[in-house]
């Protein structure tokens, strides 16, 4: 009869405790202060992606110890900082940098894990970033990722992008990509 009452007694004391604590998180209802009704934007631009130059914008990091007999390369990692233009000539106006790191993660199918920042230098969106992080199975004639956040104008961000590779110079390694983005913040 005593190890019950006790039983119940810390049953109680331990409801208590729980109902007494604060709670860590609390729910704000749209719109959070500073932040105005969603809206969605569309970018497009093109991504140089230059590994083969006086300043590469694309550099290999490190490898795995069979990357090289990989038929995806398999284990390379690779830092970027790639320019970003209006279209899809070098010379037709910088808009950003796409900064960040690559790796290829799949052993059957060449498809790179993305990890970049956009980061727009110019026009009304300059200061802003979105991040984009996800799977690019590069042989594919486009690609889909998502945008899983962001900063200035995107705040708050989400939404995709679509990659669509425009030229690859398989001697040089060097390519541009078109990007069509789309981004609710």
């Amino acid at each position: 009869m005593a190890s019950l009452l006790l039983s119940m007694f810390s049953a109680l004391l331990l409801a208590a405790t729980i109902t007494g604590s604060k709670t860590f998180s609390t729910t704000v209802k749209k719109p959070y202060p500073g932040h105005k009704l969603e809206k969605l934007t569309h970018l497009h631009f093109y991504l140089h992606d230059i590994v083969t130059a006086d300043k590469p914008t694309s550099v290999v990091v490190t490898t795995g110890p069979t990357t090289n007999s990989s038929a995806t390369a398999f284990g390379m990692v690779a830092i970027v900082d790639d320019i970003l233009t209006v279209g899809p000539e070098i010379t037709s106006g910088e808009v950003g940098r796409a900064q960040g790191m690559f790796a290829s993660t799949d052993q059957k199918e060449f498809s790179l894990l993305m990890v970049f920042n956009f980061v727009f230098t110019t026009g009304k969106f300059s200061g802003s970033t979105f991040s984009l992080y996800g799977r690019n199975p590069i042989m594919s004639k486009v690609r889909e990722m998502p945008i899983i956040g962001g900063t200035g104008a995107f705040r708050f961000g989400k939404g995709y992008a679509q990659a669509k590779t425009v030229t690859f110079n398989i001697t040089s390694g060097n390519a541009v990509v078109e990007y069509n983005v789309y981004v609710w913040h």
